[in-house]
């Protein structure tokens, strides 16, 4: 095997255990909106900036957002312009639903 392929090969095989570590981390979340008790204060009275527990929690709920977005209990105060404004002060993403 030529030095060149040995480099890809290894850089290839590195590049996919990240990826599935990834995934595996988006399978291993819970969707409980109760995780994100954190972010009450922020989210309902608009307090920024939020708690780090909030920002911590709120990344890892992002795979679960879409379905909050899609409850109408949950929409009100997850869609809401507070919500917004605490989930671009975490630099979170709002995915596309």
């Amino acid at each position: 095997m030529k030095k060149g392929s040995s480099i890809f090969a290894i850089f290839f095989i590195a590049m996919l255990v990240i990826l599935l570590g990834e995934l595996l981390v988006v399978e291993s979340v819970t969707c409980n909106v109760m995780e994100l008790v954190p972010c009450a204060p922020a989210i309902i009275s608009g307090q920024l900036p939020p708690s780090e527990a909030c920002c911590a929690k709120l990344k890892e709920q992002v795979p679960c957002l879409c379905g909050y977005l899609k409850d109408p209990t949950l929409k009100p105060y997850v869609g809401s312009p507070n919500a917004q404004k605490v989930f671009q002060a975490c630099g979170v993403t709002i995915p596309k639903c």
